[in-house]
């Protein structure tokens, strides 16, 4: 399994968390339909807040990577935020 944590901060962080959260019904419909996609999380911060993606292999991760862009580019193009600080690896253990 893979996993890739996503942390926004800074400019229009919070406010793609804003959007995030009133969205959240869409968001999560987008995120189920990835095959291979075994949990999705998003957590706000102080400053902005983080996403959590576990999928099964790489092109799940990819796919996911895809949707969640997408839905962004479609639902809030308007903020205007700064790219992700992004950390990937490969799941040791899953509880």
């Amino acid at each position: 399994m893979h996993a890739v944590i996503r942390k926004y901060s800074g400019k229009g962080a919070s406010e793609l968390f804003d959007v995030l959260e009133k969205n959240r019904a869409a968001v999560e419909s987008t995120m189920r339909s990835v095959k291979g996609l075994v949990s999705y999380t998003i957590a706000r911060s102080d400053h902005g807040g983080f996403s959590v993606t576990v999928c099964q292999d790489q092109a799940s991760m990819d796919q996911s990577t895809k949707a969640a862009r997408d839905w962004v580019a479609k639902n809030a193009a308007h903020v205007v935020a700064a790219a992700p600080e992004v950390m990937t690896g490969t799941v040791i253990t899953r509880l």
